[in-house]
């Protein structure tokens, strides 16, 4: 549920965060009443006197941009006198890390991503010169099988996986622009039903999400894509397209590719 702020209201802690500080430039984005207001609904901070969810973010985007890797060297770095002042924090232990951690309502990273990306949609929307680029791609991350029995995917392991889809567009401007958690032993090519849904721009996307039924729908369905046949695919070369000089590109083709199940006509470039 997100919930609109009342603007006669202001936050004392959110008064700390200014443009002048490096967590003021990291949260300027972030519609803090918004932001505030939700903590309220969602009762984050209940029963909660020092570890705060605004404070909490903060060291969670300190440990994400200082690349941090664990509770115990994020708890240490509250030594630093200038950390303790950006969040009003001088020490916390790891039980306290670890208990916020879980028990945080994970809807309000949700709500604040979803914002986000919203707000890039509304600025970029009038300057799209050129069809944006949607690279999708997945990252699985390990997870201890004694405590995470229901993600297992092999004797021993058990995770979770990320299918990123991260949008390029002109003059260097990159986003990622949704995101789907599945179980680590679900198959990539089970997503591109969900990340594949936009006609009006190219899809990039490994061979992990190689799905031949589902690239003839796309194709007939009007989407644009690019990903990379496997090794041992069937292929009949129908055309060949004019190169231009000085190019990469080795060759350029119109082809059938022949599967069990159907034929259907592809083009293929070969680059170095």
């Amino acid at each position: 549920m997100v919930t609109r702020p009342n603007p006669l209201k202001k936050d004392q802690r959110m008064d700390k965060i200014t443009r002048k500080t490096s967590f003021g430039q990291w949260f300027s984005p972030i519609n803090l009443q918004v932001f505030e207001e939700n903590v309220k609904t969602m009762k984050l901070d209940r029963y909660t006197k020092k570890l705060t969810t605004d404070i909490f973010l903060k060291l969670l985007l300190f440990a994400q941009l200082q690349e941090i890797e664990s509770l115990h060297a994020l708890g240490d770095s509250l030594f630093d006198d200038q950390l303790q002042k950006g969040v009003d924090l001088d020490s916390i232990s790891i039980s306290q890390l670890s208990r916020r951690l879980n028990g945080m309502n994970p809807d309000i990273f949700q709500l604040l991503f979803l914002d986000l990306v919203s707000q890039i949609h509304i600025k970029t929307h009038a300057t799209k010169l050129v069809m944006p680029l949607k690279i999708i791609d997945s990252s699985t991350l390990p997870l201890n099988l004694t405590n995470h029995r229901w993600a297992k995917f092999r004797k021993t392991k058990a995770g979770v996986k990320v299918h990123l889809r991260l949008v390029f567009m002109e003059k260097g401007t990159s986003y990622p622009e949704k995101a789907v958690l599945t179980t680590a032993k679900e198959h990539d090519r089970s997503q591109l039903e969900v990340l594949v849904d936009d006609k009006k721009c190219m899809y990039v996307f490994d061979r992990g999400y190689l799905d031949y039924e589902r690239f003839d729908r796309m194709t007939d369905e009007g989407y644009f894509f690019l990903s990379r046949l496997r090794k041992n695919a069937v292929i009949r070369e129908m055309y060949d397209f004019k190169l231009e000089e000085d190019t990469s590109v080795l060759s350029d083709q119109m082809v059938w590719h022949v599967a069990k199940s159907f034929r259907k006509l592809f083009s293929i470039t070969k680059s170095t």
